[in-house]
């Protein structure tokens, strides 16, 4: 028998939050993370029997403390990365509309920033190509 060497796959679903003039939130990773002190699309890791629309939103209430809706949701594009011990797949959602107060309830820092500007942030790997998608869209 052959063993399957292919790194395991990894679905993580991103949001990229918009607010009414244009800024996209970026989040910190906290010490203790992997790449902690780059700064990401805020998102997580989808649970098994989860759908990326319920990650999104359950992820967004417990880090930002803000509420999605499932429509709001909108898929943009993805990023699929290789990293030394996995492979990323991660699709990239736009969202315009919440409620709430966006908060960084696991003490990480957050930062609204106009989409061409970025890349002045240094951000993991997988998020780097999505900026493009945002800048052409935004």
């Amino acid at each position: 028998m052959v063993e399957d060497a292919s790194p395991k796959l990894v679905l993580v679903v991103a949001c990229a939050l918009v607010d009414a003039d244009g800024r996209v939130l970026i989040a910190q990773r906290p010490e203790g993370k992997s790449l902690a002190g780059l700064w990401e699309f805020p998102g997580g890791k989808v649970e098994a029997g989860e759908r990326p629309e319920q990650t999104l939103i359950r992820e967004l209430a417990e880090e930002l403390g803000v509420v999605v809706e499932e429509p709001c949701l909108a898929p943009l594009t993805f990023a699929s990365h290789p990293y030394e011990t996995f492979h990323l797949l991660m699709p990239l959602y736009v969202c315009r509309r919440w409620t709430g107060v966006v908060t960084g309830r696991e003490g990480q820092a957050t930062r609204w920033v106009r989409p061409e500007r970025l890349r002045d942030f240094p951000m993991p790997p997988a998020d780097e190509p999505l900026i493009a998608h945002l800048v052409g869209l935004l």
